[in-house]
Order: C-alpha cells, then sequence, then structure tokens
C-alpha cells in the first residue's frame, strides 16, 4: 500500500502548522531536512504487568506504513515539527493467557517538539497512547484514542488530551 496524502488532509495540516505559535532550540533526536518522506517504523515492546494493564502486554505491529515528513527543524537540524501519517494495525497480546486483540492506531498527528522536551501532537484520527498511573487525563491503561485532540506530553510523558470530538477505549479491556 502506497502513502497519498489526500488534499483535505494537506490543507488540515497547513491550516494547524500556520497556527501553531514558534519555539526555539533542540529537540534531542536528530532527523533529516524538511521536505523528505521518510519511513517512521514503531518498535515492538512489552510492558510489565500493572504498568499499563493489570496484567503484563506486548503490543506489536502487524501492519506498519507509517511515514513522517519533517515540516521545520531547528538550527542545528533537530526536529521542531514533523508529520506522521499512514496505516499502524497493532496486535496486543495478554502475555498471561495469550489473549490477543488488534487496535487500528492509523492517525494522522503534527507533532511540535518544543526546548524544555514536552511535545504537542494535533491529531486526526486514532492513536494509540499508553497512560501511567495518576499521569494524565486518562485512568491507567493502553487507549485507542479516536477522532480530533491534542494531546500535550510533558517532560516525564504525563498525557493531557483536549478533544474536540472523539472516543476513547480501553485496550487493555479487549485481551483482559
Amino acid at each position: 500500500m502506497r502513502f497519498r496524502m489526500s488534499i483535505a488532509v494537506a490543507s488540515v495540516v497547513a491550516a494547524v502548522v500556520a497556527a501553531l505559535p514558534g519555539s526555539a532550540s533542540a529537540a534531542p533526536e536528530r532527523h533529516p531536512a524538511p521536505g523528505a518522506w521518510e519511513p517512521a517504523p514503531q518498535a515492538p515492546f512489552e510492558m510489565p504487568a500493572g504498568a499499563r494493564c493489570e496484567f503484563a502486554v506486548r503490543v506489536e505491529p502487524i501492519v506498519d506504513e507509517v511515514r513522517k515528513l519533517t515540516i521545520e527543524t531547528y538550527p542545528d537540524g533537530t526536529p521542531k515539527r514533523e508529520l506522521f501519517t499512514g496505516a499502524l494495525i497493532n496486535r496486543v497480546t495478554n502475555l498471561e493467557t495469550g489473549a490477543t486483540s488488534t487496535a487500528d492506531a492509523s492517525g494522522t498527528a503534527l507533532v511540535v517538539y518544543r526546548t524544555d522536551g514536552s511535545m504537542t501532537w494535533y491529531v486526526t484520527g486514532p492513536v494509540l497512547l499508553g497512560f501511567r498511573e495518576n499521569a494524565g487525563t486518562l485512568p491507567k491503561g493502553l487507549w485507542i484514542v479516536d477522532g480530533r485532540f491534542r494531546v500535550e506530553f510533558s517532560r516525564t510523558y504525563d498525557k493531557t488530551i483536549t478533544m474536540l470530538h472523539g472516543t476513547t477505549h480501553n485496550v487493555c479491556t479487549d485481551v483482559d
């Protein structure tokens, strides 16, 4: 499956980029110069019991066609704004029982990196977000958040979601 950004998505992204306030300094990871789409694969990961779900869980991509576009960089070449989009379907496995479920996280996000290590995602569509106990606006879990929303990440990855409209679903309940 090849990536194609629709005119509607492109116009939404252009409007969001134009409305964003500027920021300065460097983010920790280096990326290519603005204008080059590149793969942005998600690595599989495991979480111990109690970290996100009440049981140990593994999340692994079974479809991963996510691409990123660096829109703007800081003077040292680190990303300031990046766009992520593409198909991402994850298999979520309860490592204690073997129960599995799939989670569609194929949303589009404009990510704005701040100088203090925090970041903001402006999202359309579903993404999979993990929440620790008392570390954000949703309870502990692995959440599919779908719709139009903003996610503020603190330097410690606490998450604050501001929904324009959409839904949330804790994937832990699918494999419990």
